[in-house]
């Protein structure tokens, strides 16, 4: 009860009492730099940059020919990330910000010594290869200059386009926004010039502004990271979103606008077939039409609606393989739950990935889907955005009864509200709802508070308490957490307490497991080699989780892990890990068909080993192999997940499980192996073919899907995908199967 009173404390503490707490150890950017300079330093490695306006739209090709280059001075200067944090990088950079009446410019000069090794051959949207295999530039925009959220723009030599937002840090993979971009390549490496409307981003008001950037750089030949600013090599991958580290921009003027109003309508059609639903139905035809709504109700606050919202375009989720009694993890990928998704974080962790045994209280992918089918949305809204210093998020949606699905009429809600503290700490409350409840009985409810505080460059605290009301689950409803990780490039410590009691059921979040209290520690030691060395860092970890019942009576699970792993300068790396594990099963369990583990207590150990080879190579992935004891048995698996890129255009993408595991209770396997083919003819234009095969449950499903953008921001979709069981007969016999085509126009005033 006093974390609780402490938290609302501080959540609802005047602005100038946050403001102060945070200021003193911080003596502000670099002074704004005087034209016709654009970029000034201090010796901390901190940077004030200085945007130009123009007279004129410029003209986007990539080239860099216009007048301008040559009157307006670049900014340069970039600081090693990575291999030796601080030092100059060893390809030069040159950047300008220019802007109009509409329109945010970034253009860039990516000098290379040898030219012919850049790698660029990803061209699908938001393919996470465009950061790990290609050389790539990206800048980040803390429009509301809070130290904490971005806009994050990136793309390739070859002018690939991927977006994200930024919430504390963390990336929100699948926003998307409407902007631009054109790359041109010559004997000096590559340049680069973006256009991102005004009406793509969110900031406080018109006028002047005041902004956070930082700009990355990747040269993917030296395996080196590059920045505006100077960024902790310990940040990794996520540094270039760590805005408490960016620099600052100066300059930028935005008019006053009557109108920041969006609508987007949809048309789409679909044919389906599911022989396995509770109610079977062939060829089912099915049209609708529907809309989504934008409307600024300030620079910073937005409101959407939606009616008859469809989600025809959803990708296929990629099947995992499972051998434990916990149900698995899928993350959300549509797109009107994607903008401001980051502010329903809670207790720090996020919604894009569930770690390990964590709930999550707001999961928006129990909205319209329910057994695996998607059930129609009637209609909704939401607000999301900023409030002064506090990140504002509410939402309601009601669904339609789907007899099929085992779906009813319901009613989702969550309101969200994160209250910015210290230099880069926020605290925040949470509450959810649903109407009627899963479980039965007329709703379900959920409420917590949270906080995230971070010190210095690398440590960090987080802290939440929250609750549940069920009807048909009264009593032992509550969840808390307390984490405490020094996260260093050469040292890490981590320490964590989670408990969630027998009845903890938030049914608008995701819980893998209840009834059960975790302590978890962590220890690291990765030191960095002199350069020269063909070996880059070096790893050893150890994890120790101990996991009771709630009421610390039973031991449920305890895992101790030992890790050493080899970082190569081609950035191939290889890991060795031993794991020691005990766990109790409260009941008899089914972990494969005709083969049931009896209940009690099993200990085993595995041993694994992982080769990750570097993904800028035409031929890349990850191959491991394990072999230990397993449930009084073995258990040998190999894996390999990897990318083979035959063109810029033409990617195959193979995934192989497979797990030979030898019981007492029985023998089986359980294997996984599928293929994802990419045609990309361009940036905006693409097709995939994802097939999965299952022997161990006798599915083989498939699916085809095509997106163009056709302008930006509008879309056609089609898509095809069937799943077939591969235990009769002959050719697999279908089970269900479906045929969709939706297509989406932007108007924006």
């Amino acid at each position: 009860m006093g974390l609780f009173v402490l938290l609302l404390l501080l959540l609802f503490a005047g602005p100038a009492a946050a403001q102060n707490s945070g200021s003193a150890a911080d003596d502000g950017p670099p002074p704004p730099p005087v034209a016709p300079a654009t970029v000034s330093r201090d010796e901390r490695g901190r940077a004030t940059v200085r945007a130009v306006r123009l007279t004129q739209p410029l003209r986007l090709d990539g080239r860099l020919d216009e007048e301008v280059y040559a009157s307006v001075p670049p900014i340069d200067g970039f600081i090693q990330q990575i291999p030796v944090e601080g030092v100059p990088a060893t390809e030069p950079t040159e950047i300008w910000i220019f802007f109009d009446e509409d329109t945010l410019y970034f253009s860039a000069r990516c000098s290379d010594s040898r030219p012919d090794r850049i790698a660029a051959n990803e061209l699908r949207r938001d393919n996470s290869n465009i950061f790990f295999v290609n050389d790539n530039i990206s800048v980040a925009l803390d429009t509301f200059y809070d130290q904490r959220n971005a806009l994050f723009f990136q793309t390739n030599a070859i002018g690939a386009i991927r977006d994200q937002a930024v919430a504390d840090g963390r990336f929100n993979v699948n926003w998307n926004a409407v902007w631009d971009v054109r790359t041109a390549r010559d004997d000096r490496g590559y340049t680069v010039e973006m256009a991102i409307p005004f009406k793509s981003l969110r900031y406080r008001a018109p006028g002047p502004q005041v902004w956070g950037i930082n700009v990355r750089r990747q040269v993917k030949s030296k395996n080196e990271t590059s920045m505006l600013t100077r960024v902790p090599a310990s940040y990794g991958g996520d540094g270039v979103a760590q805005m408490a580290v960016a620099a600052t921009l100066v300059g930028v003027e935005i008019p006053a606008q009557s109108m920041n109003l969006e609508f987007k309508p949809y048309a789409a059609s679909s044919l389906t077939t599911d022989r396995t639903a509770r109610v079977p139905f062939e060829n089912d035809p099915h049209a609708s039409a529907g809309l989504d709504v934008k409307y600024g109700l300030t620079r910073s606050l937005t409101a959407d609606l939606t009616v008859n919202t469809d989600f025809a375009q959803v990708e296929e989720d990629q099947q995992q393989v499972n051998l434990t009694r916990f149900n698995l993890f899928f993350p959300e990928k549509r797109d009107f739950f994607l903008e401001g998704q980051g502010i329903f974080d809670f207790g720090g962790i996020t919604g894009q990935r569930a770690q390990g045994v964590n709930p999550i209280i707001f999961f928006s992918r129990r909205i319209g889907l329910n057994a695996g089918q998607a059930v129609p949305v009637i209609g909704g809204g939401r607000v999301t955005g900023k409030a002064g210093r506090y990140d504002v998020g509410a939402l309601t949606i009601t669904t339609d009864d789907k007899p099929s699905a085992g779906a009813v009429e319901t009613t989702f809600s969550a309101l969200r509200v994160r209250r910015n503290i210290l230099r880069r700490s926020s605290v925040g409350m949470i509450a959810t709802g649903r109407w009627p409840a899963a479980s039965g009985g007329d709703e379900n409810a959920a409420a917590g508070v949270d906080a995230d505080l971070r010190f210095f460059d690398n440590v960090q605290a987080n802290l939440y308490w929250a609750r549940t009301s069920s009807p048909a689950r009264p009593g032992d409803d509550a969840s808390y957490r307390t984490r405490f990780a020094y996260t260093g490039d050469r040292y890490g410590f981590e320490a964590d307490r989670l408990v969630v009691e027998s009845n903890f059921n938030p049914e608008v979040g995701f819980v893998r497991r209840t009834d059960f209290a975790r302590n978890a520690l962590m220890a690291r030691f990765s030191p960095r080699l002199r350069r020269g060395r063909a070996v880059r860092m070096l790893t050893w970890q150890a994890n120790l989780e101990y996991l009771t019942d709630a009421a610390a009576t039973t031991l449920e699970d305890r895992v101790v892990t030992g890790q050493f792993g080899v970082e190569f300068d081609t950035s191939d790396e290889v890991t060795a890990l031993f794991t020691r594990q005990y766990e109790r099963l409260p009941f008899d369990f089914t972990i494969a068909p005709g083969v049931v583990v009896p209940a009690g207590g099993h200990s085993y150990e595995t041993s694994q080993v992982t080769y990750r080879l570097g993904q800028q190579r035409r031929i890349s992935g990850d191959l491991s192999a394990s072999h230990g004891t397993f449930y009084e048995g073995t258990r040998t698996a190999i894996g390999y997940t990897g990318r083979l890129g035959l063109s810029a255009h033409l990617t195959l993408e193979p995934i192989l499980t497979l797990n030979w595991v030898t019981l007492p209770y029985g023998d089986f396997t359980a294997h996984l192996s599928g293929v994802r083919v990419s045609l990309t003819p361009s940036a905006r234009l693409g097709f995939s073919a994802l097939s999965q095969y299952n022997p161990g449950l006798h599915s083989l499903t498939q699916s085809v899907r095509m997106r163009w953008e056709y302008v930006p921001g509008s879309e056609l979709f089609v898509v095809y995908s069937d799943g077939r069981d591969t235990s009769v007969a002959g050719f697999p016999g279908l089970q269900n199967r479906s045929f969709a085509v939706k297509m989406t126009r932007l108007l924006r005033f």
